[in-house]
């Protein structure tokens, strides 16, 4: 039995621990940390939110803060404890000897996340490498019986190397392999790239926040069964299908891609290079919004982060509000189509729900002046071919 289908009780209980740097948009719930932990599997017991000018360089949080943390986790019975941002291993070492519990942080739940959701070969390699590199920034002081001596007759490494030596040099050698293997898969893609480029396929990636619903609308659009969850990194595996546009009868590459989050560790955006590289070579990327998210103007500024980070901001884009449904009826668009300004250019927006069906013909049409324009493809003559964006506006 694995540990979504646990009762919430034999779950293993966690305190969450945010701390508000005075940096702007402090998840002072710590709602999204929520979801990472029971994404993870974890049951939270207890939240801690406090305020510091800057980090304690020990502790991360002062002594006094951490002493109250420790009471909490031991009154909950909690076996360990979850920070919002990232600890030095210093930092991490120390307060697992303060607290005698174990401590992580939003990094390695990430990581533990991936390493649970991954299922294809590429996406195993790539959460293997993220892991790698994170664990060879934690071998420096955390773990003192890593610092015996291990050199002598008979034993691996010269004299007097000491175990941390060794370990650091097998990580090492280890994420040589890793990223060779993962040279190869990236090889392998551009490949069939360039096969679709030779037979002039128009390829569209869907980008967005996690949980945004960039699977279900790719599920609506190409009728397929891609895994799709009310939960964060639902998807973590790229998915690639063949949509066959009437509007212009022709068809496109369609591929659903890795969810994006705050604070997304950049260890975790190399690893995940080969999987991005999908969204950067697009001719079209379809940005995914959760429009009933009241937060969700900061996920938008976080995805074109990460899309400047791996080099595909200046893309064309469609920003694509989804969960229109959800949306309470006083903040409805007054119109489903428009334009919007981001980044400094002016994108179309279209409202939706991949739920209901509502606005997903509108999509197509948007779509289809997207290819209409590249190949210069004529209109069908059938007024009933579809909607474009003519025609969705009035």
């Amino acid at each position: 039995m694995n540990d979504s289908q646990k009762s919430p009780s034999a779950l293993p209980g966690v305190v969450l621990v945010g701390v508000d740097l005075g940096l702007p948009h402090f998840d002072a719930e710590l709602e999204e940390l929520a979801q990472l932990a029971e994404t993870a599997g974890y049951r939270v017991v207890d939240r801690v939110a406090c305020k510091r000018r800057a980090p304690d360089p020990a502790l991360f949080i002062g002594s006094g803060k951490a002493d109250e943390i420790k009471a909490l986790a031991l009154g909950h019975g909690a076996t360990e404890i979850l920070f919002d941002q990232a600890l030095s291993p210093s930092q991490q070492r120390n307060l697992e000897r303060h607290m005698g519990l174990p401590v992580n942080d939003r990094t390695l739940l990430i990581l533990e996340i991936f390493a649970q959701r991954a299922r294809s070969h590429e996406g195993k390699l790539q959460v293997e490498l993220a892991r790698l590199q994170y664990l060879s920034t934690r071998l420096v002081r955390r773990w003192s019986h890593l610092e015996r001596q291990s050199g002598g007759i008979g034993m691996r490494g010269g004299p007097g190397e000491t175990q941390i030596e060794l370990d650091r040099r097998m990580i090492g050698d280890s994420i040589k392999r890793t990223r060779e293997r993962l040279e190869k898969v990236k090889r392998q893609r551009s490949t069939q790239r360039r096969q679709r480029e030779r037979r002039e396929t128009f390829t569209i990636s869907l980008v967005g926040y996690t949980n945004a619903g960039k699977s279900s609308i790719f599920n609506a659009l190409v009728k397929a069964r891609a895994y799709a969850a009310d939960q964060l990194f639902a998807t973590l595996d790229t998915t690639t299908r063949q949509l066959y546009l009437g509007e212009v009868e022709r068809t496109v590459s369609l591929s659903d891609t890795v969810g994006f989050i705050r604070d997304l560790p950049h260890g975790l955006v190399e690893a995940f290079a080969a999987t991005l590289q999908e969204a950067r070579d697009a001719d079209l990327l379809l940005h995914v919004v959760d429009a009933s998210n009241p937060d969700h103007p900061e996920q938008i500024t976080e995805v074109m982060r990460v899309l400047r980070e791996i080099g595909a901001d200046d893309l064309p884009q469609i920003l694509v509000f989804n969960k229109l449904d959800a949306v309470e009826p006083e903040r409805q668009p007054l119109q489903r189509i428009d334009q919007i300004e981001l980044d400094g250019q002016t994108v179309p927006r279209i409202f939706l729900s991949a739920h209901t069906g509502d606005g997903l013909s509108d999509l197509r049409g948007l779509l289809a002046e997207r290819v209409r324009a590249r190949f210069g493809v004529r209109p069908p003559e059938s007024p009933d071919s579809g909607v474009g964006l003519e025609d969705s506006a009035q």
